[in-house]
């Protein structure tokens, strides 16, 4: 029993010295229905201005969520005042309409690659807002409150190599 601990609390160093999440955040949807309005935001403020990181949208979501795509508005403000917004789409399911993602329950959760090898070349405080663009066809109005999605996360990975 006592190897069993040693063993663990071995792979637990390692895995701590290991660790390249910079950032990793949720914030929870309000009754899992996601307004067309509401703009998640996450700020933060980098320390290393010369690493590439690869930067996660997560999102969490259960049965409730009835589409097999998601549409999400994605900006990033910088310190300087310079600003870059994109359009994703991302694929919620497989093509037998099973929920993409880990979880073993009806509680689903996805990491969305948003931007790779991404250097945050300015000090000060950075903001990443997320909001969903979901759409139902030939609805120009968007769908007010998308059900399903109880969580939207932010995670943050320094890239590191292997010599």
């Amino acid at each position: 029993m006592r190897k069993l601990f040693i063993i663990i609390g071995i792979s637990l160093s390692i895995i701590a010295c290991n660790d390249t999440t910079v950032y990793s955040t949720y914030k929870p949807i309000k009754k899992s229905q996601w307004h067309k309005d509401s703009i998640i935001n996450f700020t933060f403020k980098p320390v290393d201005t010369l690493s590439e990181n690869n930067v996660y949208i997560n999102l969490r979501n259960n049965n409730d969520y009835q589409y097999s795509n998601l549409f999400l508005i994605v900006g990033i403000d910088f310190p300087d005042n310079k600003s870059v917004v994109d359009t994703l789409e991302y694929e919620m399911t497989n093509a037998e309409g099973k929920f993409l993602g880990d979880g073993f329950t009806d509680l689903k959760e996805n990491k969305l690659e948003y931007k790779s090898k991404m250097i945050f070349p300015t000090t000060g405080a950075y903001n990443i807002s997320v909001q969903h663009a979901m759409r139902k066809n030939g609805d120009v109005n968007g769908i007010m409150f998308l059900e399903g999605i109880t969580d939207v996360g932010l995670q943050i990975e320094k890239i590191t190599t292997n010599d």
